[in-house]
């Protein structure tokens, strides 16, 4: 049984002749450009970039005129449609307490049982209504949307 497993390895060593030596000695870089190629380089980029730059800013500059423009054209159309849809929702909102407090004797739509209750200001004057009294008779998804609404005019 000891004859069964003796083989006979064989030793690994060096090729004939050794090794190749091993380089050590410092291979500087090739260089391909020299400084003043660098240089040059750098600006005619920066001339080159320059001027995209001034390019891009003229654009940028007529972009911001023709939309400063276009709002300033619109701003008084989309007020008026503001106050056009205030307006409307004046005149649901009395046509609703007209319609809720009809069957009530003695109340007049404006009044609180026929007597005014803002006394000093003249009766053909606006007393713009608050937040909660505007939305009283609309859809309550109207007044959420309104609520999260940034003011934006």
């Amino acid at each position: 049984m000891a004859e069964a497993c003796q083989i006979v390895r064989k030793q690994d060593l060096p090729p004939p002749g050794g090794y190749k030596p091993i380089p050590f000695k410092r291979i500087p870089a090739k260089s391909y450009f020299s400084g003043f190629t660098w240089i040059a380089g750098y600006i005619g980029m920066t001339t080159v970039s320059a001027y995209l730059y001034y390019l891009n800013c003229k654009q940028v500059t007529k972009a911001n005129i023709e939309m400063r423009s276009a709002k300033m054209a619109i701003y008084p159309m989309l007020l008026a449609e503001r106050d056009r849809e205030y307006m409307k929702q004046l005149r649901r909102n009395r046509d609703a307490e007209a319609e809720l407090m009809r069957d009530v004797p003695g109340w007049e739509v404006g009044t609180y049982y026929g007597e005014r209750v803002y006394k000093l200001v003249p009766p053909d004057a606006l007393v713009e209504p608050i937040f909660h009294e505007f939305y009283a008779h609309s859809d309550p998804s109207d007044w959420v949307k309104r609520t999260e609404l940034k003011l934006r005019s």
